[in-house]
């Protein structure tokens, strides 16, 4: 079944965040993303709905959100330093998604998506603004938990070997 969405002002779309906001920090991010599309559905280009929906999207992964949805958003960000953070983001809360599925090789995973994000971190740092250490704030963050979890390491390396035939 189809219906047709009602459009919100342009008036009320500073409220509407805040309570996207709020849905994000109350765990229900289906809801701060349904607020967001009805935001860039009268604003496309809308930064902070853009971001909101997209830390909406990466709060649900492991319940069933699609990464692709998150990085889409990516491109639509204005600065650069934005789409190498939250490119960062989505890296790293991949990995602690595999983390918590527990499933096997989600371990190789997990370290890959986490060393992922730590080098997106690493390209926002070099272009984040004056005083604006977010990129390094999460860069640690995840070189603590890798620390933490020795569990978590590089996919073994296959070696192949040929057979001669004789």
């Amino acid at each position: 079944m189809n219906f047709n969405l009602k459009p919100i002002h342009a008036d009320a779309i500073p409220e509407a965040l805040e309570k996207a906001e709020r849905y994000r920090l109350l765990n229900e991010p289906a809801q701060a993303e349904s607020i967001c599309l009805d935001v860039l559905s009268v604003d496309p280009h809308h930064q902070q709905a853009l971001i909101i929906m997209l830390l909406a999207i990466t709060d649900q992964f492991g319940e069933g959100a699609s990464a692709r949805r998150a990085k889409d958003i990516l491109p639509r960000l204005e600065r650069e330093y934005d789409r190498a953070y939250y490119a960062g983001i989505i890296s790293e809360r991949l990995g602690h998604a595999e983390v918590r599925a527990g499933r096997h090789g989600s371990s190789y995973s997990a370290y890959e998506l986490l060393n992922d994000a730590m080098k997106h971190y690493e390209e926002a740092e070099r272009v984040r603004p004056p005083n604006n250490d977010d990129s390094i704030l999460r860069w640690n963050t995840c070189a603590r938990f890798l620390t933490r979890h020795s569990d978590l390491k590089p996919r073994p390396q296959e070696t192949h070997q040929e057979v001669l035939g004789e």
